[in-house]
């Protein structure tokens, strides 16, 4: 079973991802979610594929979502934790269990994680092109160097 880590999870991108994931029972979990600020749909996915970690833009949100959550969750123990900002992304796109990071942020919003992904040796699936575009020959180089030095796990 692969292993996902997805930034930008409430976005389109995101959620289609979400909808292959559930089209396809026992192929794929997701460990980690990264958002911005829609917290209805974020507090949706966390109910549906229960995250280890998530992540939303700022402290601010970060506290209205650990408020809902707990409105609505039946035990605290079935709750994820929750980060915010650059150091949460990161947390979200470096996660030790997650294999494959769906790189579906908007803009170069992900491209500091994206980046930080492919140097921890996680598949990467990239939906845009601004992190290449930004940062391509960095995001490849980066790439190389950790399929060289074998640290890229496939099939996880």
């Amino acid at each position: 079973m692969k292993a996902l880590a997805i930034l930008g999870a409430t976005g389109s991108i995101g959620r289609q991802t979400l909808q292959v994931v559930e089209s396809l029972p026992g192929r794929f979990r997701v460990v980690t979610l990264a958002a911005g600020g829609n917290l209805e749909e974020l507090a949706r996915q966390i109910a549906r594929h229960r995250p280890q970690l998530v992540s939303v833009r700022d402290a601010a949100k970060a506290a209205e979502l650990r408020e809902r959550l707990g409105q609505s969750a039946n035990s605290r123990q079935n709750l994820p934790e929750i980060q915010h900002g650059r150091e949460g992304l990161l947390s979200v796109a470096t996660h030790p269990d997650a294999a494959v990071v769906v790189s579906a942020a908007v803009g170069v919003i992900g491209l500091e994680a994206t980046y930080a992904a492919v140097q921890a040796g996680k598949s990467v699936a990239l939906s845009n092109k601004e992190v290449l575009v930004a940062a391509g020959a960095l995001v490849m180089a980066a790439a190389k160097a950790s399929v060289l030095d074998g640290s890229a796990r496939y099939g996880g």
